[in-house]
C-alpha cells in the first residue's frame, strides 16, 4: 500500500513537472526577444540556469530583499526565507517537503497582486540588487552563443516575469521560469503545474525545443546544481558552472566541462555562499538574531 502511494505520488509530481515545463515554454515564446536577436543557427541554442550560474546568489532572494525594503513583509520573514534556501543548498538533493515550502514562499510573494506590479518591482530591484551580481564569465559564455547566431535562454525556478527581465537586461533571447496563474492580470496564488525546478526544467527545455525546431544534440546547458542534472542530460553538451559538490562529481564521471568563476574556493566547498553570497548570508543571520532578540 505504501509503495503504491509512493508510485502514485511520483507520477503526480512528474505530471505537474511536465505541465510546468509546457506552461513555461509557452510563456517564454509569448515574449519577443530584443531587436536584432534573430538567430542564424536555427537548430542550436544554449540554456543557462540563473542562481549561482548566471547570477551570484539566488535571484528570488534578491527580489525578496527588495520587497522587504519596500515593506512588503518583515525582515524576519526574509530571514526565514534565507534559512530555507540555505537548508536546501547545503542539504544537497531536495525532498518533497522543502520543495513544497519553497512553492508556498513563491506564491506568498504574488498572490492577490497584479502582474504589472510584479514586473515594475522586478525592473527596479534588478537595477538595485541584481545588475552588479552577474557573473561576467558566464555572461561571456552566453555572448559566445549569441555571436554564433544561437538563441540563449535562461531556465530558472524564479517567476517567469522576473526571469524575463533578467534575460532582457542581459540581451538574451528570453527565459523559462515558474508560471503563476493570473486572472485578468491578478495572480490567483496558484501555480501552473509546479515550480520550474529539477525535472520540470528538463520538460521545459524539451517543450521549447519542440516548438522552436531545435536539435537538442546541438544544444548546450549550463548549471551549478546537481538538481539540474535532468536538464543537463537532455542536451548534447553540458557544462557545470560554479558547481556544487554533487554536480562536480557528476560532471567528472560523465566527462562534462567544468567552469568555476568563484575566487573563494574554500567557501565554495562548504556550499553556503553558493546560494546567497557571503554578504547576503550575513544579513540573513543578522536579521534572524534581531528577530530572536525582539521576541525575548
Amino acid at each position: 500500500m505504501v509503495k503504491r502511494r509512493v508510485v502514485e505520488g511520483s507520477a503526480e509530481r512528474e505530471r505537474l513537472a511536465a505541465l510546468a515545463g509546457e506552461a513555461s515554454a509557452e510563456a517564454a515564446l509569448a515574449v519577443v526577444g530584443p531587436p536584432g536577436s534573430a538567430p542564424t543557427d536555427l537548430t542550436a541554442a544554449a540554456f543557462f540556469d540563473v542562481d549561482n550560474t548566471m547570477m551570484m546568489g539566488a535571484s528570488i532572494f534578491h527580489f525578496a530583499r527588495g520587497l522587504a525594503a519596500r515593506k512588503y513583509f518583515k525582515n524576519s520573514d526574509l530571514a526565514g526565507f534565507a534559512w530555507q534556501q540555505i537548508k536546501f543548498r547545503v542539504g544537497g538533493r531536495e525532498d518533497p517537503q522543502s520543495v513544497a515550502a519553497s512553492r508556498e514562499q513563491a506564491l506568498s510573494f504574488v498572490a492577490g497582486r497584479s502582474v504589472a506590479e510584479l514586473v515594475s518591482l522586478g525592473e527596479e530591484i534588478y537595477d538595485e540588487l541584481m545588475a552588479d551580481r552577474i557573473w561576467t564569465g558566464t555572461q561571456a559564455l552566453a555572448q559566445m552563443h549569441l555571436d554564433a547566431g544561437q538563441r540563449v535562454w535562461l531556465v530558472t525556478a524564479t517567476p517567469v516575469e522576473l526571469a524575463q527581465i533578467i534575460a532582457r537586461r542581459l540581451g538574451l533571447t528570453g527565459a523559462l521560469g515558474t508560471v503563476s496563474e493570473n486572472t485578468n492580470g491578478i495572480y490567483t496564488g496558484r501555480l501552473v503545474g509546479d515550480l520550474l525546478h529539477g525535472r520540470a526544467k528538463a520538460h521545459a527545455v524539451r517543450a521549447l525545443a519542440a516548438k522552436e525546431g531545435l536539435d537538442l544534440r546541438r544544444c548546450t546547458a549550463y548549471s551549478d546544481s546537481v538538481n539540474d542534472v535532468p536538464m543537463l542530460s537532455v542536451v548534447g553538451t553540458a557544462v557545470a558552472v560554479n558547481p556544487d559538490s554533487g554536480l562536480r562529481e557528476t560532471a567528472r564521471k560523465r566527462g562534462w566541462e567544468i567552469r568555476d568563476f568563484r575566487t573563494g574556493r574554500k567557501a565554495a566547498k562548504i556550499g553556503v555562499p553558493s546560494v546567497l553570497g557571503a554578504g547576503a548570508l550575513a544579513g540573513a543571520v543578522a536579521a534572524t538574531m534581531a528577530y530572536r532578540r525582539r521576541d525575548r
